[in-house]
């Protein structure tokens, strides 16, 4: 049987979302770099493998701006210069909550500790904490991408709880992905809560322990552990 003294929820498509014109932000890029566009959003977003590397997050940009040059028969643009166009056009304040996320917050505040774990690295996923007006809403920040290894891994969700001297089976997590949130939360010996973005979600071979299809519900789930 579980008991929750500790709830960990994940940033980025979790508590939060970006709202940013993503179709604005592709195209600034061509024009800073001062290359004529080609291609839509969608090409750069299937091109990208993964989440980006903290450390090179202009050459994971550039590593899939190669995918789409190529698609579209321009090898020769510099999509390094693309790829620094892009980064340097994102506002990472630029950041709204997820629908019924702040009451997630607080009802899983009510019940005991709370975190956050995320794999951005601090200098930029600290931007979003602080426009949220959520800088002092955690009990422990884990901010994965300053550390040598991320979600899916259990050293943020270890550190977490090591944060809050909380076992890992006292313990929620709440995220979007089920690769990074959901895998990686279990693998550390949590229970996982699935946030998915459809209403149809498909599980793709993983287990969550909940499937969590609105944020404020998450009372129900805090309340039901232990029974």
């Amino acid at each position: 049987m579980h008991t929750i003294s500790a709830t960990l929820f994940d940033l980025d498509g979790t508590l939060c979302r970006n709202d940013q014109d993503t179709a604005a932000i592709y195209a600034s890029a061509f024009e800073v770099a001062g290359v004529a566009p080609f291609g839509e959003p969608a090409d750069l977003w299937d091109a990208l493998s993964g989440p980006p590397d903290p450390n090179d997050e202009v050459g994971y940009l550039a590593a899939g701006y190669d995918v789409v040059a190529a698609k579209y028969g321009r090898q020769e643009v510099d999509t390094t210069a693309l790829a620094r166009g892009f980064a340097e056009t994102v506002d990472w304040s630029a950041v709204s909550f997820q629908p019924g996320a702040k009451q997630a917050l607080a009802d899983a505040t009510a019940h005991g500790q709370v975190g956050l774990v995320t794999n951005g690295p601090s200098r930029r996923q600290a931007v979003k904490v602080e426009a949220l007006g959520l800088t002092d809403a955690f009990d422990v920040i884990v901010y994965a991408g300053d550390m040598p290894r991320r979600k899916p891994h259990r050293d943020p969700f270890d550190r977490a709880l090591a944060a809050l001297d909380v076992p890992p089976d006292a313990a929620l997590h709440v995220g979007d992905s089920l690769e990074y949130d959901v895998a990686g939360a279990q693998r550390a010996g949590l229970l996982a809560a699935w946030y998915p973005h459809t209403e149809s979600p498909d599980v793709a071979g993983y287990d969550p322990d909940y499937i969590l299809h609105r944020l404020d519900s998450l009372d129900t789930i805090l309340a039901d552990v232990g029974r």
